[in-house]
Parts: C-alpha cells; sequence; structure tokens
C-alpha cells in the first residue's frame, strides 16, 4: 500500500543553536515581541530571527522580504531562485502583506493617515513600494510574494513536504477590507442574482486592526468590546505551476495570477494550514520552485469579505521531498486531522473534489474500498468551506485521525 502521509510527529529539533542574527536584537524584549521596529525590525529582520530562535529551530537560512526575493501577484517559473535547500533544512521567510504596500499613495503617508505609527511601517514595505515599477504583469493579482526557493532533488511527479514549524506577525497591526459589492457579495460571485440588495457599507471602507497581548494570547482588538485571538498562517504556499491558457488565473501565456488557487496549491487560505501543520504539493518544475505570502492574522472560514486580516508575517519551513508520490490535489496534516481539498470554479463541485480525494485517500491509505471509504466520509469526516473569494473556490475535508485504531495483534 503506498503510503503518501508521513506518521505523525512532533518536530522539536534537540540542541539548537544561536546565530549571529541574535546579536542583532539588544533586548530580551525583542525576542518575544517580534517586528517592531523599535527593536530593530527592517531590512534583516533581527527580531524576527531572535525569536525563531527562541522557539528552539535551528535556523539554516533566512530569506528577507527585500526587493529581489519578491513578486508581484504571479508565480514565476524562470526567475532565479532566492535560495538552494536541500531537504530537512530549515528556512525563516518573510513576508510582506500587499495591504500597505502596493496603492498608488505612498506608504508612510497612506499607513501614518490610517492610524498606524510611523515606527511600525517595515523599511521592506518602503523599499518594495519604491521598487514597484515595471513589477506588475499583465494578468498578475495583487499579492506579494517571497520566492522562489529551489528545493533540491525535487522533480516533475514527485511530491513536496512542507512542514511549517512556526508562524509569528512582524508587526502590530493589519488591515482587513469591506465593501457593499466586496467579497461573495460581488457582481462577479457565482451566486450573484441581478437585483441582490447591497450592504449598506461605504465602498472601500478599509479597517485598520491592531494586534497584541491579551490575557496571555494574542489577539486583533477589533473592537472596546471584541478580541478576536489571533492564528497567524499564510494564504499562500504554492509551487511553481505549469500555466495554461485558459485554466482559472491564466489569461497571458507564461503568467498564472496569484489570485486563484489550483493543484499547485497557491491561495489556498485555509486557516488551518497553520504551525504545526505539514502541506503536501505536487510538483512541476524541476526544484518545485516553492513561493510563500498572503499572511493573515486572523480569518474565518471563507473569507467571505474578500480579505482576512492582511498581515505580514514571518513563517520558519522545513522541506522534504518524496519522489513519484503527487498528490492530485493540495493536501495536508496535523496531529489531529488529515485534510484534503477540493477546488474548482463552482463551489458544489469544489465539494464534490474534496468528497472524491478523501475517498481516494481512504483507498490508497488506510485500504479501504470505495463503498467503505465513501461512508466514512459521510459519518466520520467534515467537509468545510475554506474560501469563495478567489475564483475558484475551496472546500477542505478534514478527515480525524483518531478513528484509525492501532492494528491489534491476534492472541
Amino acid at each position: 500500500m503506498r503510503k503518501v502521509f508521513k506518521t505523525t510527529r512532533q518536530i522539536p529539533i534537540p540542541g539548537a543553536r544561536a546565530t549571529d542574527l541574535w546579536n542583532r536584537c539588544t533586548t530580551l524584549a525583542c525576542a518575544l515581541i517580534v517586528g517592531l521596529a523599535g527593536c530593530g525590525e527592517g531590512d534583516e529582520g533581527g527580531p524576527v530571527a531572535a525569536a525563531a530562535v527562541a522557539t528552539g529551530y535551528t535556523i539554516d537560512h533566512e530569506v528577507p522580504s527585500t526587493p529581489e526575493n519578491l513578486v508581484w501577484g504571479w508565480f514565476p517559473i524562470d526567475k532565479e531562485p532566492v535560495l538552494r535547500v536541500a531537504p530537512g533544512e530549515t528556512v525563516l521567510i518573510q513576508t510582506l502583506t500587499h495591504a500597505g504596500a502596493t496603492q498608488d499613495q505612498e506608504p508612510i503617508s497612506y499607513l501614518t493617515g490610517m492610524g498606524v505609527p510611523r515606527e511600525e511601517i517595515l523599511d521592506d514595505v518602503l523599499a518594495f513600494w519604491a521598487d514597484r515599477d515595471g513589477r506588475l504583469r499583465e494578468g498578475a493579482s495583487g499579492h506579494v510574494i517571497t520566492g522562489p526557493l529551489y528545493i533540491e532533488g525535487a522533480s516533475p511527479g514527485d511530491m513536496l513536504e512542507i512542514e511549517i514549524l512556526d508562524v509569528t506577525t512582524r508587526v502590530p497591526w493589519g488591515i482587513n477590507n469591506t465593501s457593499p459589492r466586496g467579497g461573495v457579495f460581488s457582481a462577479a460571485y457565482p451566486g450573484f442574482t441581478e437585483g441582490d440588495q447591497e450592504l449598506d457599507i461605504a465602498p472601500g471602507t478599509r479597517h485598520l486592526i491592531r494586534t497584541g497581548m491579551s490575557g496571555g494570547r494574542e489577539v486583533a482588538f477589533f473592537s472596546p468590546t471584541i478580541e478576536v485571538p489571533l492564528a497567524p498562517f499564510m494564504g499562500i504556499m504554492a509551487v511553481a505551476p505549469d500555466p495554461v491558457v485558459g485554466e482559472p488565473g491564466v489569461t497571458v501565456p507564461g503568467v498564472h495570477s496569484s489570485r486563484p488557487p489550483g493543484k499547485f496549491g497557491g491561495n489556498l487560505d485555509v486557516k488551518d494550514f497553520k504551525a504545526g501543520t505539514t502541506l503536501y504539493l505536487p510538483v512541476f518544475h524541476e526544484g518545485a520552485l516553492f513561493y510563500v505570502g498572503d499572511g493573515h492574522g486572523a480569518q474565518g472560514d471563507g473569507e467571505v469579505s474578500g480579505t482576512a486580516i492582511e498581515q505580514s508575517l514571518s513563517g520558519i519551513f522545513r522541506f522534504a521531498v518524496h519522489p513519484g508520490r503527487a498528490p492530485a490535489t493540495p493536501r495536508a496534516e496535523n496531529d489531529t486531522h488529515y485534510m484534503i481539498t477540493g477546488i474548482d470554479l463552482d463551489l458544489d463541485r469544489a465539494m464534490r473534489n474534496a468528497t472524491r480525494e478523501v475517498v481516494n485517500f481512504l483507498v490508497e491509505e488506510k485500504g479501504l474500498t470505495a463503498a467503505e471509504a465513501l461512508s466514512i466520509a459521510s459519518i466520520a469526516v467534515d467537509f468545510r468551506v475554506s474560501e469563495v473569494v478567489d475564483l475558484t473556490q475551496v472546500v477542505t475535508g478534514f478527515v480525524p485521525k483518531e478513528i484509525f485504531l492501532p492494528r491489534r495483534s491476534i492472541e
């Protein structure tokens, strides 16, 4: 029986070593309060690396979110890799949110006008904005993405394993957008019907949301009476796709927009793909060419307004390659569940696709018959609408691990 998923395990790294990046942080607070400019955050990202060391992970490489390491709104196949990574190595990757970095107005005046203190605006935001001319290709979208990373030994037809070891906020704020015709209320949304009533919202309303610690946990301070627990995750984790004109997100040869997710991963926006989760993607090009970005501080299933708390994040990742085991669709697992995605332009078909892939997984990995697998899918698997606002829509089947008992020996 072919095994695609690894045995669930904890992933501490013994003997974590300090690096010279620790020396960039001048106080212990820098290791605990990630992303504050007062602790030296900027082009080099010292406190982020210090915090990574504090988590107990050995950091083999760091990829800063400097302009040469960023792309805007698509997944280039021929871009020079920003880093070559051997399987098993651990990489800290910084990302920038597009919110505040891609608008026409200069970032300092734009963000301070919304209430962001100047010292909380990353230098990387200013550098990217100043370097943005000529970056936005026809057919691209609006996300700022870090990459690509070349994973040694990865070839087409293989499966790339991405362990998400840690995800942390870089700044204590994020932005969420709402409008009367945004998200699921857009006239372009598949469920739209002419004459649907608009919400009573001023067009282009932007919510600056402060984040920080409260009661021992990191939260979003939405209002004086509402605190939303933060659960940071990367909305985009992708390998370079194989773009075909006419497929969702491909209107120009060679350019795959970062908006719609697909079998290559991309803008999946599955909030459960956070620290402690391992993601599996099929490989289409030598080296896999891994991209990551679209950081979210918190998001509900669906992302119904069209955005989450768009927030610059840092992530720590470890990679492995499984030859010849490319999954048909992005899959993931954590300590409690296997997570199988279904993706389609139509939400009903996304649901069917997710169900089919759950059945296939149970047949291939657990040795069930198709009839048994569909029965388990109906009585034990939760199917959740993860994302519905990025052209293609994502349904995720959550297969509980606790139902699979250890094999008992026969006395």
